[in-house]
């Protein structure tokens, strides 16, 4: 019996994938990372299917690389040359909601369900799910865990770690850690779940999750605005916090964006004039009718307006409008790709170094590479800001890395100078192992290694992602 017969016991042949052109899908991610492809694409549809199969793979001495929307930036969800033989273990069919209590404010998915269809369990039962970002549709539940994702809402309800009561996990030998507990207060020794969100798969399987969900928003009111500065976004965002109502997303837009959008998505409608600096879209909410939400946002618009920190405003006027907005800023990461290549990062400062971080980024940028564009959108209301460095028209992308590759590098020493960090919301994957060989605290690195070898002795657990190589 060969390995692959091996496994196909475990999944059934039909679940155990080895064709080119059926393997072909799992070597590649969102951001198009392309890796190698793996010997197999296994596709358990339980958690003891997952648990076999981990088992057996261990022993044949196959990595193991977990998947699942491969909606991921930092290609931490496909087979590397690191990786050695490879199997991809896609979560895909284990996509049930296992439970949910309105009363508990909890619900039990399983790792390959898809967050729109959590977000839809939970609003069944009258309740919220508040994770949001555009690859909802598709990202799925192991994945957001893995990559412990942000979004636009972690400003009020925290990136997924936040979200997350237990987890079900399969270690890499084999055994299953049932920590799927739905209590808010457990001091019964160290928080275990709290190792696997965010560590990429690296340390285990996460195979189901007991999760958060909180009251639905009753009302809520959106403004597309444009601002002088990023000084005076974060003026505002002061404003909006103490105005009474629930501040949902807070996003910062550079003027660039809008254009790109503009050019490139004829379909896409601004809602203001592209004759200002920066824009701001911000979302006001409340749990209960009465609250006077929209009465909110226009007093303090008026006096933001007053003290010169807006310089135009619309506000939604009905919910197909205001999905209108978020989508401008859900779809411009597809407009920008269309654009050319770009060298992207993800960051994150304190809330008040914005504006500085900001500054001090498009400074050193363009005194390295005048040839280039600086562009920046993010969420300013919890400080993670996206630098991107534009190449000019009809550079490709083999040119444009080999010309301004290490402009990553100079955006994250800027944000980690400021007290930041050179991941906010997206993993490190294999996209920034050079940054953490070079910018994290190398005994924080030693600490990881030795959790790494203790739980992962042989080093079969995505091999090659998170960890710089010693």
């Amino acid at each position: 019996m060969s390995p692959f017969d091996f496994l196909a016991d475990v999944v059934g042949p039909q679940n155990c994938l080895r064709a080119p052109e059926d393997i072909a899908a799992y070597a590649t991610d969102w951001r198009r990372s392309v890796g190698v492809a793996p010997v197999a694409v296994l596709r358990p549809s339980t958690t003891a299917e997952v648990a076999e199969a981990v088992r057996r793979c261990t022993q044949q001495g196959l990595a193991i690389v977990p998947a699942g929307g491969r909606t991921g930036l930092a290609g931490g969800a496909v087979a590397i040359p690191a990786s050695g033989q490879a199997v991809v273990l896609s979560l895909e069919r284990m996509n049930r909601i296992r439970n949910v209590d309105a009363r508990d404010f909890s619900l039990v998915a399983e790792a390959g369900c898809v967050v729109q269809t959590v977000q839809e369990a939970a609003r069944e039962v009258d309740r919220l799910f508040p994770i949001n970002w555009g690859a909802q549709g598709s990202a799925m539940i192991g994945g957001m865990l893995s990559t412990n994702a942000g979004g636009i809402r972690t400003l009020r309800y925290g990136n997924a770690r936040e979200l997350v009561l237990g987890l079900e996990v399969v270690l890499p030998d084999g055994r299953i850690l049932d920590d799927l507990r739905r209590v808010r207060k457990d001091n019964s020794g160290y928080a275990l779940r709290h190792l696997f969100v965010g560590a990429e798969g690296t340390l285990g399987v996460i195979t189901a999750a007991a999760l958060r969900v909180v009251p639905p928003l009753r009302k809520v009111e959106t403004a597309f605005l444009a601002v002088p500065s990023p000084d005076a976004a974060l003026q505002l965002l002061g404003r909006m916090l103490g105005c009474g109502a629930e501040v949902t997303g807070f996003e910062l837009i550079q003027w660039v964006c809008l254009d790109t959008i503009a050019r490139r998505g004829p379909h896409m409608r601004i809602p203001l004039p592209i004759e200002h600096p920066w824009y701001v879209m911000v979302e006001l909410a409340a749990g209960h009718e009465s609250v006077p939400v929209r009465q909110m946002m226009e007093a303090t618009l008026f006096e933001a307006s007053d003290a010169g920190e807006v310089l135009d405003a619309v506000l939604a006027e009905n919910e197909a409008q205001r999905a209108a907005f978020w989508r401008i800023r859900e779809d411009y990461p597809e407009f920008a790709r269309m654009d050319g290549p770009s060298i992207n990062t993800d960051t994150a400062v304190p809330v008040s170094a914005v504006p500085e971080f900001i500054a001090r980024a498009e400074k050193a940028l363009g005194d390295r590479w005048p040839e280039g564009q600086m562009v920046a959108i993010g969420h300013a209301g919890d400080g993670n800001i996206h630098l991107s460095l534009r190449a000019p028209q009809g550079t490709t992308r083999e040119d444009w890395v080999a010309r301004a590759g290490e402009a990553d590098m100079v955006v994250n020493e800027i944000a980690v100078s400021l007290g930041g960090s050179f991941s906010a919301e997206h993993g490190i994957g294999v996209s920034k192992l050079h940054v953490m060989a070079a910018l994290k605290d190398p005994l924080a690195v030693e600490v990881m290694r030795s959790i790494k070898r203790t739980l992962d002795p042989r080093g079969l657990m995505n091999p090659g992602k998170v960890l710089p190589a010693n």
